[in-house]
């Protein structure tokens, strides 16, 4: 807000009374961003994933006043039984219901609920209540009945998938009960189940979305320090960041090769994975640029993958990486395009030298090396390549990633194996 906009919205709160300033304060509608408010359509259960200081405590808190109290978009019919569900009692209590986006906090003094802190219960004036449960008890939920749960951080309950089940069976009053479960991702049974089943709704924020009630300047202190990687990646852009159990490459192994400097480098490769084919259902072309150092540890320098590129533009492309990290080769596997990679990386350059490899084995096979390479710590990432390292995370036993060619796996691989695999490298032999 430029400061001629703030001086016309302080001009306008003067001009209210005290009771119109207090219904604008607690008018949620007018601050809500679309993410928080109640999707369209007979949804049961409204995942809502995003990172820290999203406002997802105040998204589930907002609902359950909108059910409560029977107003639009939360729906005409007042929800009498309500569950709040927490990771504990006290977390139900100390965030769900006293916290400073919590049920309490939200009201204004004329519909504000009171707090049975002995009862585990709030009741608002109209007759509405709402019971505390705790995720690490999931038997307690067994008999009771509600039209309405609100669950907060659903991905960090003890026995998430048990206290779902229990709640949603609780779930059978009135004419269309609903659930919404308000969590940072994380990658455990339950909010995987939850993501991948299409009867529930999910809405996703980042922390940068609600940066204007935030502490000035956190939110960029957090994405300078930790943006980009797979803490940050999760707990601030909300994205489930999941492993496959059969990786070769689980993410905590890339986030323990990352650094922050690169050393100097003996000799530096730009590796690339043509695509067969190009035009809208071509796959990516990998092009990946590492170095060695004396230690004979690789360094990974840049991902410069490009998606559904013409042979010319990823061939200069990679020739303008060469040439600018001073590269001393390139390295393209033929076994797609043949002789036709060397024409085109010749047309975009004359003078590169390129060396031509070809794959004799499987993916899998080629990747397996370079894998243990990455758990002895001979291979290091300075900086962070969210795309490369989703391939990798993702890469499979059959040879794909996510169902698609890892072209930027691919590259890497013959970017590792060109320093320090490969028979004719000076470094193989002490390996």
């Amino acid at each position: 807000m430029t400061g001629s906009e703030a001086a016309v919205v302080k001009r306008f709160v003067e001009t209210l009374t005290a009771e119109e300033a207090e219904a604008l304060l607690f008018d949620f509608g007018v601050f809500a961003r679309d993410d928080q408010l109640p999707p369209a359509g007979t949804w049961r259960v409204w995942l809502v994933m995003g990172g820290r200081g999203a406002g997802k405590t105040r998204t589930g808190a907002e609902w359950v006043r909108g059910k409560a109290l029977g107003r639009t978009p939360y729906g005409t019919a007042k929800a009498g039984r309500i569950a709040l569900i927490g990771e504990t009692l006290i977390e139900a209590r100390e965030v769900m219901v006293e916290g400073p986006s919590g049920l309490i906090a939200i009201h204004p003094r004329s519909e504000r609920p009171r707090f049975e802190a002995t009862r585990r219960r709030v009741l608002w004036p109209n007759g509405a209540e709402a019971r505390l449960f705790s995720a690490d008890d999931p038997d307690s939920l067994r008999g009771a009945q509600f039209d309405a749960a609100w669950g907060d951080e659903a991905g960090k309950w003890r026995l998430g998938e048990a206290t779902f089940d229990m709640a949603l069976m609780g779930l059978r009053l009135g004419d269309h009960p609903q659930m919404v479960l308000t969590t940072t991702p994380r990658p455990v049974p339950l909010i995987r189940r939850l993501v991948k089943d299409e009867a529930v709704t999910v809405t996703r924020a980042p922390s940068r979305a609600n940066a204007a009630f935030l502490a000035e300047g956190i939110v960029d202190a957090l994405e300078a320090r930790y943006g980009g990687t797979a803490l940050g990646r999760q707990e601030l852009d909300g994205e489930l960041i999941e492993d496959r159990a059969d990786t070769l490459f689980p993410r905590m192994l890339l986030e323990r090769a990352r650094v922050s400097g690169v050393p100097d480098l003996q000799r530096i490769v730009i590796a690339v994975d043509p695509p067969a084919t190009s035009g809208a259902g071509a796959d990516a072309c990998g092009i990946v640029a590492a170095g060695l150092d004396a230690a004979a540890t690789v360094f990974v320098l840049e991902d410069a993958s490009l998606e559904r590129a013409a042979p010319e533009r990823w061939a200069l492309a990679a020739a303008a990486l060469f040439r600018r990290l001073e590269a001393d080769c390139l390295v393209a596997e033929v076994n797609q395009g043949g002789e036709m990679v060397r024409t085109v990386l010749e047309t975009a350059d004359p003078a590169l030298p390129v060396k031509m490899v070809r794959a004799t084995r499987g993916k899998r096979l080629r990747a397996e090396p370079v894998s243990l390479l990455y758990a002895r710590g001979r291979v290091k990432h300075a900086g962070h390549f969210p795309a490369l390292e989703d391939e990798m995370v993702a890469f499979a036993p059959d040879g794909s990633a996510n169902g698609r060619s890892p072209d930027r796996l691919d590259a890497l691989v013959w970017a590792v194996t060109a320093l320090l695999l490969d028979d004719a490298s000076p470094r193989a032999r002490a390996l």
